[in-house]
């Protein structure tokens, strides 16, 4: 028979089977849960991938897409998530955001909210155990899709950082994720920001077999601070076996070591040659760009370190035009440099003798905010988790002072003008927020020209981003000048100097509030008051009682810089109600206030009326010590008219476990409470009611109404029922609620409550 010849006894049933393609959907509420712990506290754009899975017998070109971090994010995904299904093609996400569409290199990355770790083969589940030993319990574990050749679910570990990283946090970030994976035995590719992984909630299609990627455990509650994470992930022992410890930091040196370092040509060193010198012009450039030194001062230093530390040292042609070029580069980055003023002649210290200070009794300044929240020249702490409530309530008291309207206490001296300059809501955003604010119109009336704020920015408040505010303060008040000015994130603005440190490191923090938040200051109002916003970071119930301001994100040097602190926190995440905690240093201490936003206005609630943490089971509680207390004195009242009378050991062995009143101490405990409260007193002589003498120190319980039975029958004038004759049985002893002494009653027949309680 010829090859060519199609034999006309087969028949269609010989095809392969087809797949179903709607056997399996993406499960949109997983999707929802990814994103809220990948992207939550994420803003820009987020780069999405779409790879034809292998083992299919299909082909396919990659698709690449960006959805923004918007309240479409969850349709838009979904959408992307339904094409990815019917084509059999795998969902990827970049776990970190961009700052514009078409973006998705590793330098492109500007938020990261997570670090993850990538368990693909080996004993998983022992790698997993060893995670959670060491690094604490994960916000999230997803199931991959793929299986080890054991037939063991590989998986995606996923931690979430109580803010999103940004800058060099990002870097620290991308170690940490590297680290981690070195350790157990993990995919080593997360060492890299834009490594895509699949979408939880997503179908898997790899080698023909379609699995949702699923997720096997979610801890809402868990987030991690990344600097404490980074100190137990470098603790953290490498899996015996497996893992193995990070090799050498790739980091860069640091400038004081590049400045004091010889360095050779041929590669001999730590650095090169041209690592040395670049980093050395880079930071003598800086340092003329931001008005420091004179440019011919940064030429002379670099021809210093040139003839000093190279080894031979560069031609004086080649080293002048490498520094023009990243002259060049500095200023089309950061813009024209700041012109060097002359310094002034230094004047002598003020100093005044104690005499002086005490004869002196001038009036003291108005504060700009009363009492003492901010004083002229003064700078006040605004700290809060994200998504606490904290620039609502900024922008609350922002608008109230600028009318000089009082605030939750909080009094301007008049309405006074403010200068917000904030990196955290788009235009859009901020008007919208603005237009709801729920504020008395002829409040805002007054506010409307007080108040300045600037939409998001997109800038550090370097020597270029200083420039710049004191630009638009000056050209928005001309000759007047600002009462406040605000600055809403630190995070988003913090210049650290010349040698690019981030916000925990002391050195970098005195930087930025001496250099950039004290220089705006001092460039536009000398005696305005500073607000700088700031985030927290997860601490303990614990230590937030005993020191709420530990909870200050970054370097301590902030906390001993300012003049007030003021710390926003929920103390039961399940209840709407928020506590300020303050601390002063030119004023009285404050006492901390519970706030809510009711009917969309912010009011204070009296703290010692409210149980605010755990309020439910403070309730339960509340209930079932008043069902005792019933019980209790309804079993004495009823046994009384059997004839029992009790002390109060008796009455705790008698009733142990009986009626829900628990055991015999729990028993005991409420009798004491019952007695201090006046609901219980005692007889301490029975001999009247025929009971004979007590050994108990106390004598007979005694409750209101107590009666005994009595010899002879009673008869009810009006109805003529005969009944057993009774006795009213009166107390002679009460204990004293001050001092817990039994004490005489004075008059039997009237029953006195203490604290005025008789319900």
């Amino acid at each position: 028979m010829s090859d060519n010849v199609i034999p006309l006894w087969n028949d269609f049933n010989d095809a392969a089977p087809q797949a179903d393609p709607f056997d399996l959907e993406p499960d949109r509420g997983q999707i929802e849960t990814f994103l809220d712990v990948v992207f939550g506290y994420c803003e820009g754009w987020i780069p999405l991938r779409g790879f034809i899975d292998k083992g299919q017998g299909i082909d396919g070109r990659p698709h690449n897409a960006w959805i923004e971090a918007d309240g479409a994010l969850i349709d838009k995904a979904m959408n992307f998530a339904a094409w990815a299904a019917r084509e059999g093609a795998a969902f990827y996400v970049v776990p970190g955001t961009v700052a514009a569409t078409g973006q998705a290199k590793s330098a492109d990355v500007v938020q990261m909210q997570t670090i993850l770790v990538d368990l693909d083969a080996g004993d998983i589940t022992a790698k997993l155990e060893h995670l959670i030993r060491h690094l604490g319990e994960p916000t999230l574990i997803v199931e991959s899709g793929g299986r080890t050749p054991e037939g063991i679910d590989k998986l995606h570990v996923w931690w979430r950082l109580s803010e999103p990283a940004e800058g060099e946090d990002i870097s620290l970030l991308c170690r940490l994720r590297g680290d981690i994976a070195v350790k157990v035995g993990g995919d080593t590719h997360f060492r890299s920001a834009h490594q895509p992984i699949r979408m939880a909630g997503s179908v898997y299609h790899k080698g023909g077999f379609k699995r949702l990627v699923s997720i096997r455990r979610h801890e809402p509650r868990v987030e991690v601070h990344l600097s404490d994470f980074a100190e137990v992930v470098d603790a953290m022992p490498p899996l015996e076996g497996v893992g193995s410890q990070p090799g050498p930091s790739s980091a860069k040196p640091s400038i004081g070591d590049v400045l004091i370092t010889p360095v050779r040509e041929g590669g001999e060193d730590a650095w090169t040659r041209f690592q040395g010198v670049s980093a050395a012009m880079g930071h003598f450039i800086r340092q003329a760009h931001e008005g420091r030194i004179s440019r011919d001062e940064a030429w002379e230093a670099i021809c210093q370190y040139n003839a000093a530390m190279l080894r031979p040292s560069w031609p004086l042609e080649r080293l002048a035009s490498e520094a023009q070029r990243l002259w060049r580069l500095h200023e089309e980055k950061h813009g024209p440099a700041l012109e060097r003023l002359a310094h002034p002649p230094m004047s002598a210290l003020p100093t005044f003798t104690l005499g002086a200070l005490l004869d002196d009794t001038s009036p003291m300044p108005d504060d700009i905010i009363a009492p003492r929240l901010l004083t002229p020249g003064g700078l006040l702490v605004l700290g809060g988790a994200p998504k606490v409530g904290k620039s609502d309530f900024l922008i609350n008291l922002l608008v109230h002072m600028a009318a000089g309207v009082p605030f939750l206490g909080f009094a301007p001296c008049r309405p006074l003008r403010v200068f917000y300059l904030q990196a955290e809501i788009q235009y859009h955003y901020l008007r919208e927020r603005l237009q709801q604010i729920r504020i008395d119109p002829a409040i805002l009336a007054i506010a409307r020209e007080y108040l300045v704020a600037t939409p998001k920015v997109r800038m550090l408040l370097d020597a270029n981003g200083l420039a710049l505010t004191v630009a638009a303060v000056q050209a928005h008040y001309g000759h007047a000048q600002p009462d406040i000015i605000c600055v809403d994130p630190i995070r988003n603005l913090f210049d650290g100097g010349p040698d690019g440190k981030g916000e925990n490191d002391n050195t970098a923090m005195l930087f930025f509030l001496q250099e950039r938040i004290e220089a705006l200051r001092d460039a536009v109002a000398p005696d305005a008051g500073l607000i700088l916003c700031h985030h927290t970071r997860k601490i303990t119930k614990k230590q937030l009682v005993e020191d709420p301001f530990m909870a200050l994100s970054g370097a301590g040097a902030l906390r001993s810089f300012y003049t007030s602190g003021m710390i926003m926190h929920r103390p039961d995440e399940d209840r709407p109600e928020r506590m300020l905690h303050f601390e002063l240093r030119n004023g009285p201490a404050i006492e901390p206030k519970v706030i809510d936003k009711q009917g969309g206005h912010w009011v204070e609630i009296d703290r010692h009326s409210e149980r605010l943490v755990r309020k439910a089971l403070g309730d339960k509680l509340d209930a079932e010590r008043v069902r005792k207390h019933d019980v209790i004195l309804g079993v004495l009242l009823d046994e009384a008219r059997q004839g029992r009378v009790y002390t109060i050991n008796q009455f705790s062995e008698s009733f142990e476990n009986t009626g829900g009143l628990g055991g015999k101490d729990t028993i005991r405990a409420r009798l004491d409470v019952l007695a201090t409260k006046g609901f219980i007193k005692f007889l301490r002589d029975g001999s009247p009611y025929g009971l004979g003498p007590s050994r108990s120190r106390f004598g007979f319980l005694c409750v209101e109404g107590m009666e005994i039975p009595a010899d002879g029958e009673e008869i009810n004038a009006d109805t003529g029922e005969v009944t057993q004759a009774t006795i009213a049985v009166l107390p002679t002893h009460y204990k004293s609620p001050q001092t817990g002494a039994l004490l005489e009653v004075e008059n039997p027949t009237v029953w006195v409550y203490p604290e005025g309680d008789q319900s």
